[in-house]
């Protein structure tokens, strides 16, 4: 079985004990690429420097939402100098992770608003996909990618939303991103719309170390947990494993332009 992992921060601490080992294991159980995104400027050179030791994984650079107090207006200049600077390298595959964050009050939203516009007008600018954080903000993420219309579209997140705003994610060419939350008994909103989504719609992740499976309670996740993620999700959705992940690395392969 032939798997994508679209979304990891394998750059974080919680790998440093055994990251090489963990990207042997998953590629011995069929993970055969894996995307790193940064999410702040101080963490990008971590991440490219990881990338370029490993062919198996891809980077993706951004400003996220969470870390609002974090970014400077240097940091956005830094990061399309960034994009200039890596444009044409095959391990340079999106823009992100950024978007929209109005779970956490304390986010200013203006603010937010703002910055995401600006890395929008990056991944045009750099005919990149952008991979978006959107939580609780699907209404404005969708007004505001209507405005924008990113000839190559991009992946939302740890998708959630309904079915209506699904829809509207596919019709502006993005792919709706699932991972381990929508294993979850809980996820009855997300386990009603799995079923009515277009196979051409999806793509598979982790978010690793973070948003573990319910077959993996309290563990840090990773890419090693792809393949039962992808037997949880097509259990939901009525299909064959093989058949979710066929569909989803080839998802995955056109939007970041993979042969």
């Amino acid at each position: 079985m032939r798997l994508i992992d679209t979304h990891t921060h394998l750059d974080f601490p919680d790998f440093d004990a055994d990251r090489r080992e963990l990207l042997a294991a998953a590629a011995a159980g069929g993970v055969e690429r894996m995307v790193v995104l940064g999410v702040f400027e101080a963490n990008w050179q971590r991440v490219w420097d990881l990338v370029k030791a490993e062919p198996s994984l891809y980077a993706a650079f951004g400003l996220h939402p969470v870390y609002l107090d974090a970014h400077t207006p240097q940091h956005l200049t830094a990061l399309g100098d960034w994009l200039s600077r890596l444009r044409g390298d095959p391990q340079l595959c999106a823009v992100g992770e950024f978007g929209l964050d109005y779970y956490l009050p304390e986010l200013d939203r203006e603010r937010q608003q703002a910055l995401f516009e600006a890395q929008l007008q990056l991944a045009v600018d750099f005919d990149l996909p952008a991979l978006l954080h959107v939580r609780r903000s699907h209404a404005a993420v969708i007004a505001t990618l209507k405005r924008f219309k990113l000839p190559r579209g991009g992946i939302i997140h740890a998708f959630a939303g309904s079915y209506e705003e699904a829809r509207e994610y596919i019709r502006l060419g993005f792919k709706l991103g699932l991972g381990g939350a929508a294993t979850w008994p809980q996820a009855l909103r997300l386990h009603k719309v799995l079923p009515r989504l277009p196979l051409d719609s999806v793509v598979l992740e982790t978010d690793a170390p973070d948003m573990a499976p319910a077959m993996f309670p309290g563990i840090r996740n990773s890419p090693l947990h792809l393949p039962e993620i992808a037997a949880a999700l097509a259990g939901i959705m009525g299909i064959g494993v093989e058949m979710l992940a066929e569909a989803s690395s080839r998802n995955a392969c056109e939007m970041f332009g993979w042969s």
